[in-house]
């Protein structure tokens, strides 16, 4: 009989921050039974992915897999830990566990997608225990930035494994158990084998802050603030959203809640009985008659992303509402590496109206929903693993958590995305690379990165495109000119003259001296076609487009 092995095995949210999706198998190599940790999304950017909605983790080797998968567990239900679940679900048909508000927030998102919610099931926190195969998962109660986050404790045949999932160390979270030291330390000295851990901000050398130190800066600035106050933070984020909340009211401001998450996001929280003194709310249209000063709106987009209010009432009236000189915006989040551009976009366009802007340069109006590095050690010091797997981080982040363990005697690995582990002994094995990668939502649409869509798009945007349509009679000769007409690029170049009517003299030219054999031959005369069009475009304007040939041929029947 062959050895059972552990293993660990990242699809997604090892070397990024987003799209987290960890495997875990025991048995037999090959015949492992496995469990999937959450199933989360990043997003695009115009650069890389344009036009695409959503980038999620490349399933395919659990896909090819999926009989031997026993359970899927969702930690909380940040986007990138739940959001790829609804569109990926149907390709791995396990049962769904989580907390109540992490299960209503996936509910949700399966219903929008058209699919069916009964896979998602509610399980209470520790010591409730979930049986998956040979695991036995407790979800163990940690701080974060949004209610009911978890850690899993997963029990195995070989050792006890405790994934952290996203957490920090907030003894007052405002809503939400508050970190129990006890509980770890009791973890900890019951054993822990392997313990994967968040990796974000392993950077930061300082202790991180409780969600309590924000509201006395919050209520003055809200108080002091002369014209209307909008604030943006993440939708999920439901202790800052109160804490928003509460200044308004003590300010005398009413509340208007600004975007598609942020009603949604209160209305959950509220129907799990987490949120049950947040003021009342006013319409957008009830908030623009009331006096400025007596307004505070609380929006989606913290992030800069176009089509969340933020970004639609910067660039102007936005559900009957219009930003005025004198007014203030309050960013009461952190800006995700990768969206600076984005946000600036948007502080810009708040400043041309003259809005007061605030950030989080000071502190004083966000923290991090993730531990840093002394209480990343801190944690360290209490679960006391054999071994340390960083997670949720890229790759620097990853290296430099690693090499923190190695300095406290832990035995470490870093494993990027697709890099598998075998935990059976007393280290960490890199056994296996996975080949894996992303997958493009766009539209209704889901694709692999390999499928070359994304790359023919930003080729298109790059270079711009020649659309060549030629029709071929009965005889095989060309019947009239073919006709071009080029998008994405200059109306005219060089010779001063329209560039389609250049390219339609130059494929003229061509197909008059073509001899027979190449006009009956598809393949070789479109791609002539595509060789003259190039030539003339790299004369006419210096640029060499795609190029799309089309050839209708006629039949004599």
């Amino acid at each position: 009989m062959k050895a059972e092995r552990l293993i660990y095995l990242p699809l997604g949210g090892a070397g990024e921050v987003g799209m987290n999706a960890y495997v875990y198998g025991y048995g037999p190599k090959g015949k492992e039974r496995l469990i999937l940790v959450d199933l989360g999304v990043t997003f695009p950017d115009m650069d890389g992915t344009p036009g695409v909605d959503l980038i999620l983790p490349d399933i395919t080797w659990l896909e090819e897999r999926r009989d031997r998968l026993e359970a899927i567990f969702i930690t909380h239900a940040h986007e990138d830990h739940v959001s790829a679940l609804s569109h990926l679900w149907q390709r791995l048909k396990a049962p769904v566990y989580a907390r109540d508000f992490t299960a209503r927030i996936a509910t949700k998102k399966m219903i929008e997608a058209g699919q069916s919610a009964d896979p998602v099931k509610t399980v209470a926190p520790m010591p409730e225990v979930i049986e998956a195969g040979p695991f036995s998962v407790q979800f163990v109660p940690v701080s974060h930035s949004l209610p009911e986050a978890s850690a899993l404790l997963i029990e195995t045949p070989a050792g006890r494994i405790l994934h952290t999932g996203d957490f920090k160390l907030d003894v007052a979270p405002g809503i939400g158990a508050p970190f129990d030291e006890d509980v770890f330390a009791r973890l900890g000295a019951e054993g822990i084998k392997a313990l994967v851990c968040d990796s974000t901000n392993v950077f930061t050398p300082h202790p991180g802050r409780s969600e309590s130190t924000l509201p006395a800066a919050i209520t003055e600035l809200v108080r002091n603030a002369p014209g209307m106050v909008v604030a943006t933070t993440f939708a999920s984020n439901v202790a800052r959203l109160r804490t928003l909340a509460f200044a308004a009211r003590d300010a005398g401001r009413s509340v208007c809640l600004l975007g598609r998450a942020m009603h949604n996001m209160v209305r959950t929280a509220t129907e799990a009985k987490l949120l049950t003194d947040f003021p009342a709310t006013v319409t957008p249209e009830e908030a623009a008659a009331l006096p400025r000063q007596n307004v505070m709106v609380i929006a989606t987009g913290s992030q800069g992303e176009r089509r969340a209010a933020s970004a639609q009432l910067a660039r102007g009236t936005y559900m009957g509402l219009t930003l005025k000189e004198g007014d203030t915006f309050l960013f009461s989040a952190m800006t995700i590496p990768g969206n600076e551009r984005e946000v600036l976009r948007v502080v810009n366009a708040l400043s041309e109206r003259g809005v007061d802007v605030v950030d989080n340069s000071t502190g004083a109006y966000h923290v991090s929903g993730h531990a840093n590095r002394p209480d990343l050690e801190r944690m360290h010091d209490l679960l006391k693993p054999q071994m340390l797997v960083p997670m949720h981080g890229e790759h620097r982040h990853l290296r430099r958590h690693a090499k923190i363990a190695a300095e406290r005697g832990i035995a470490s690995a870093v494993a990027p995305n697709g890099t598998m582990l075998d935990l059976t002994g007393d280290v960490p094995v890199v056994v296996d690379q996975v080949q894996n990668g992303r997958l493009y939502l766009d539209g209704t649409a889901v694709y692999g990165a390999m499928e070359g869509v994304v790359r023919e798009r930003i080729r298109m945007a790059l270079n711009g495109l020649v659309l060549v349509t030629l029709i071929i009679d009965e005889d095989g000769m060309p019947l009239g000119d073919a006709w071009a007409d080029a998008q994405g690029l200059a109306r005219q170049g060089r010779s001063r003259r329209a560039l389609n009517e250049v390219i339609e003299e130059e494929l003229a030219e061509e197909l008059d001296r073509a001899n027979r054999k190449l006009l009956d031959n598809d393949d070789k005369l479109i791609e002539t076609i595509k060789r003259r069009v190039r030539a003339c475009c790299v004369d006419e304007i210096g640029k060499k487009p795609e190029v799309t040939v089309v050839v209708s041929r006629l039949s004599d029947n």
